[in-house]
C-alpha cells in the first residue's frame, strides 16, 4: 500500500488493541491508540447496569466523551482504519468524539471492530455523519487472530 495509513483504536478490555496492533504491523501502519481522558473502570463497562458510565453514554446520542489526545500529525495520513469494540450494536460514543476532533476532509475511513456477537449496525452511518467529507469504506468485523494474509487482503480490497 503507498499511502501513509494510521490504524486508530479505542479499546476497553484489550482485544481490540491486539487485532489493531497485529493489523497496523500486517499494513505497515502508524499506530494510534484512542483513550478516553477518565479511563473506563470495570463498572463503567457494566452493560448490565443502566446507570454506569457506558449505559449512559450509549444511550445519549450527543453523548461525546474526552479523549486524552488527538493524532498530532493527522494531515499526513490519507487512509485511517478506525477500530473498536462494538458496544449495543454500534461504535462507542467516543468514536463519534475521536472523528470530530480531526480533519477527515478527503480521507478514507475504514471502520473495524471486535464484538461477542453482532456486527457493525450503523457504524457506517455515524461515520458519515461525523466526518461527511471522508470517504467511509465498508467495515469489517475482525474477531480473534486473523492471519496476516486475510488482514493484507481485505485492507487491500477494501482499499480499491
Amino acid at each position: 500500500m503507498s499511502s501513509k495509513i494510521l490504524v486508530a483504536f479505542f479499546s476497553a478490555t484489550g482485544t481490540t488493541a491486539r487485532v489493531a496492533k497485529k493489523l497496523a504491523e500486517d499494513i505497515d501502519a502508524d499506530l494510534f491508540e484512542i483513550m478516553p481522558e477518565t479511563p473506563y473502570t470495570r463498572q463503567d463497562l457494566d452493560w448490565h447496569d443502566k446507570e454506569s458510565r457506558s449505559s449512559v453514554e450509549m444511550n445519549d446520542p450527543s453523548s461525546r466523551p474526552a479523549i486524552a489526545a488527538t493524532v498530532k500529525n493527522m494531515e499526513q495520513y490519507q487512509i485511517v482504519f478506525v477500530g473498536f469494540p462494538i458496544w449495543w450494536y454500534r461504535s462507542p460514543t467516543i468514536i463519534s468524539t475521536f472523528l470530530e476532533h480531526h480533519d477527515f476532509s478527503g480521507k478514507t475511513i475504514v471502520p473495524f471492530a471486535t464484538s461477542g456477537g453482532s456486527g457493525l449496525g450503523n457504524t457506517e452511518s455515524i461515520f458519515r455523519t461525523c466526518c461527511p467529507k471522508a470517504i467511509v469504506k465498508k467495515g469489517r468485523v475482525l474477531n480473534g487472530n486473523p492471519e496476516k494474509s486475510a488482514l493484507v487482503d481485505w485492507a487491500q480490497n477494501v482499499l480499491k
